[in-house]
């Protein structure tokens, strides 16, 4: 293909076209996984402390259903991490009421608590 001038500019529209296309499909991506966050649908991988799955829709996205038991469990969590604990302090302590969290669970659901607040 090198070598005629030709060749090149069509390989080279191809290319653009191909960069394009694949943006396309990343924005559709963002779009959907936005859409999906906000009408409360599980995104895929493991289901998010505080929620269990919906009934089972046969292969469709499911709702995210709170869990009142996790739910008061990230009270507890929050109000600790506010008081000044750690967060190896606050996963000894979850852990003690029958949680099994791990420290980087016990972040990520202060981390989804911070940025829903800061969205509101």
């Amino acid at each position: 293909m090198s070598g005629n001038g030709v060749s090149e500019l069509i390989m080279m529209v191809l290319a653009a076209v191909a960069q394009f296309e694949r943006t396309l499909i990343s924005e559709r991506v963002k779009d959907t996984k936005r859409n999906l966050r906000r009408a409360g649908r599980h995104q895929g991988g493991k289901r998010q402390f505080g929620y269990q799955f919906g009934p089972d829709n046969g292969g469709r996205v499911r709702l995210l259903i709170p869990d009142p038991g996790e739910q008061r469990a990230i009270e507890d969590i929050i109000a600790m991490c506010q008081a000044g604990a750690t967060l190896f302090g606050i996963r000894d302590t979850m852990r003690a009421r029958g949680f099994a969290l791990s420290h980087q669970t016990i972040a990520n659901v202060i981390a989804r608590r911070e940025a829903r607040e800061e969205a509101a």
